[in-house]
């Protein structure tokens, strides 16, 4: 009985488009963090190539979206901030703070809210 509940809140569109939005924050993530450590921790040029690659592959990830573009980016929003919490956490080593919690619920539940809401389509 739960299961069908929850089959009737999330489908497998929602779930694609969750998925796609992680990995479009993942390929932005690290297409921003390579040349940071260029630039500030003094490792090679070289990673500039990964990182052009990497950002290149998070345009063509928002592009594959089926609705307008100004929806997807502004929903995309939210789990980028989802992600880079992630980052913050997993990569950095910094355990994040209720107020970090927080707020990503937040940006989580905006990114819901205008991804998944009712609307006519005429």
């Amino acid at each position: 009985m739960l299961t069908s509940s929850i089959s009737k809140v999330v489908c497998p569109l929602e779930l694609k488009t969750i998925g796609l939005f992680v990995i479009t924050a993942l390929a932005e993530i690290v297409g921003c963090y390579l040349p940071y450590l260029w630039l500030k921790e003094d490792k090679s040029i070289w990673l500039l190539v990964p990182a052009a690659i990497s950002l290149a592959l998070f345009a063509w990830l928002l592009s594959l979206h089926p609705t307008a573009a100004g929806r997807v980016y502004a929903a995309y929003g939210g789990v980028y901030i989802f992600m880079a919490i992630m980052w913050l956490w997993l990569i950095d080593g910094v355990k994040p703070t209720l107020w970090d919690l927080v707020g990503t619920f937040v940006a989580l539940i905006g990114m819901a809210i205008i991804m998944f809401a009712p609307r006519s389509h005429g």
